[in-house]
């Protein structure tokens, strides 16, 4: 009799489960809708969902499933993007779809940009929800809902426009925990295969997810060594759908010509590999009854299996062990990857904006802590120790880089959920028990711990505030500032990277410079344009056919740069110094966005540059250099 009720509850638990993840996706949805959607009318500094947007349309307009190149990004020939077609494809099936269902491709685009992040965002509370309730029980849900909501709102990456793979890789973070922890309270291969799976397809999405695809397959090895008869079909499972659905994905993401590449930067050779030695190794070691009676011989197994899989990727594919940015142009590293806030370490965000440490790494903190907490509890150990190790993992993530707080913050949701739900337990109801629940409520938010670190910087500096982090105006994030450049002939445009995707998106010109490790060319000659000399920035324009300058005098880059080099070619620009090769176009002036178009007898580039002949040449590279 308990087992039939036990069955009929568990349908009505998930029902409750995606019910209260589709009103919070309402609701998120409608406080945008509100408030006009303002991101989608101002991207900001969201350029990699400007530049999905660009590829999606590339897509749809018949650029092949493999072809990844962005033609309009870089020198000629354009730059071959590192990003996954499973992220473009539904975004593109979502914008056909409502484009034959309105008659309007803009409309059709629209409510892609509206619809996909709002389904990614139902899909993590989904989880969220899940995984909460299996840590917290019941009482934790409600909690989770709350601070669920808040922590993906803080993120910013489920916003209306948000096309970026980011938001895709925390949904697929949180599944694996969720269906981890399932695996955990009843065992069996299903969940364990689809939490493999999902690992799989993380990786498959972006390589910033590897560090939360070895916490999945650490838990579910540790799993199997500490609890073997009742977790090894899940660790079977894991490894099998690991495994399986890794080489899936390399068969439809990867071109056949590209099979034998080792790309680290984007799924490919040995990624394939690791997951295929990975996957099935594990799933042969758990499925064997041999080692089930010896946990010293599961042990001996599992490092043996891991000693494999690292003196793989060592002995052929050592490059992809390295720091990923270990080979970047020194010039890129000072003047582009270190200006780049996700990119920043932790002592670098305490030093340039402590609110904004405070609320990417407070609730984590005290998340682990709580976690920690947990330990002592036996029935409770394992589940800690799941959440625990995808934590700990992002947390360490974003020490390095302050992105990785992206999925720290919603991770540290599940375990907050279940501190807050300790504390609404009936208790004596005295001052005590109610400050403790509040501080519980309160220490779980990120925007409280911004600022109360806020307003201890303000009461430390004299009412001087930190560095805000938001977009400043007349930075040039609108889709109206590029109205004008919109509605010239289709050209070159000579920008700074940080806004080379609003001009790809919002235009139909090609740019040199945009801020993608990939496009070295391209970035170090706009970077040569923007702090040398007049002369070299003529050069520039010459030899890459730019024939027309954008300036945006508010931008952070422009600023970094003119900053950089104050007797560049951009400061100057900015100072209203413009060389006699240039001419400002009428009606611009006034314009966040300031347009120069290269005088018409000096943009025959071919021409002009034959015409300065080989010496001419060299002497202006060695000015250059």
């Amino acid at each position: 009799m308990t087992d039939v009720a036990t069955a009929n509850v568990r349908p009505m638990r998930g029902l409750g489960n995606a019910a209260a993840s589709l009103l919070a996706a309402l609701v998120f949805l409608g406080l945008h809708a509100a408030a006009g959607f303002p991101s989608l009318v101002d991207a900001g500094s969201d350029n990699d969902s400007l530049l999905r947007l660009v590829e999606v349309r590339d897509l749809i307009s018949g650029q092949a499933w493999f072809d990844l190149t962005q033609n309009r990004l870089g020198p000629d020939g354009g730059v071959t993007m590192h990003w996954s077609r499973l992220v473009d494809a539904p975004i593109a099936a979502i914008m056909l779809a409502a484009a034959v269902l309105t008659g309007s491709a803009a409309i059709g685009e629209a409510a892609a940009r509206v619809l996909w992040p709002a389904g990614l965002f139902f899909a993590a509370m989904l989880f969220m929800l899940r995984a909460a309730r299996r840590h917290g029980g019941e009482d934790a849900v409600l909690p989770a809902l709350v601070i669920g909501a808040a922590a993906l709102h803080y993120t910013a990456a489920f916003a209306p426009g948000a096309l970026d793979h980011h938001n895709v890789e925390i949904v697929l973070a949180l599944a694996t925990v969720s269906f981890l922890l399932e695996a955990l309270a009843r065992g069996g291969l299903a969940p364990g295969a689809a939490a493999g799976a999902c690992s799989a397809l993380m990786m498959a999405v972006g390589m910033e997810a590897l560090p939360y695809v070895a916490a999945g397959g650490a838990a579910a090895a540790t799993a199997f060594l500490l609890a073997p008869h009742r977790m090894w079909r899940t660790a079977a499972g894991f490894g099998l759908g690991l495994g399986g659905v890794a080489a899936v994905a390399f068969a439809a993401t990867v071109s056949p010509d590209a099979w034998s590449a080792a790309e680290c930067d984007r799924f490919s050779l040995p990624h394939l590999a690791a997951a295929a030695l990975a996957g099935p190794g594990l799933a042969v070691v758990a499925g064997s009854s041999a080692l089930r009676s010896s946990r010293g011989l599961r042990l001996a197994a599992l490092a043996g299996l891991a000693a494999l899989l690292a003196g793989l990727l060592a002995a052929f594919f050592p490059a992809c062990l390295a720091d990923p940015y270990a080979s970047l142009d020194p010039r890129l590293q000072d003047l582009w990857l270190d200006a780049v806030i996700e990119a920043q370490p932790l002592a670098k965000v305490l030093a340039l904006d402590p609110a904004m440490a405070a609320g990417h790494y407070g609730p984590p903190v005290l998340a682990l802590l709580c976690l920690a907490a947990s330990f002592r509890n036996e029935r409770r150990f394992s589940e800690a120790a799941v959440i625990g190790a995808f934590l700990g993992a992002a947390l360490l993530v974003s020490v390095w880089q302050i992105r990785g707080s992206l999925f720290s913050v919603p991770l540290a949701a599940v375990p907050l959920a279940a501190l807050v739900a300790r504390r609404r337990q009936p208790r004596s109801g005295t001052a005590p028990d109610t400050a403790k629940l509040l501080a519980a409520w309160l220490g779980s938010f990120s925007v409280v711990w911004s600022l109360a670190a806020g307003g201890l910087v303000r009461t430390q500096q004299s009412g001087i505030a930190a560095t805000p982090s938001a977009t400043l105006p007349g930075s040039c994030g609108a889709e109206g500032d590029f109205r004008d450049l919109a509605a010239l002939p289709s050209t070159g445009v000579l920008v700074v990277s940080n806004l080379g995707a609003p001009v790809l998106a919002y235009t139909p010109h090609r740019v040199l410079a945009g801020p993608y490790h990939r496009n070295v060319e391209g970035n170090l000659a706009a970077l040569d344009a923007f702090t040398g000399a007049a002369e070299t920035a003529q050069d520039v324009v010459w030899r890459h056919g730019m024939t027309v300058v954008a300036l945006c005098a508010g931008n952070d880059e422009t600023r970094f740069l003119a900053g950089h080099a104050p007797h560049g070619f951009l400061a100057g620009l900015t100072r209203g110094d413009v060389p006699g090769w240039l001419e400002r176009l009428p009606g611009s002036e006034s314009d966040s966005l300031r347009l120069f178009r290269v005088r018409a007898h000096l943009s025959d580039v071919p021409a002009k540059t034959a015409a300065m002949g080989p010496q001419a040449m060299a002497a202006r590279r060695h000015t250059r250099a």
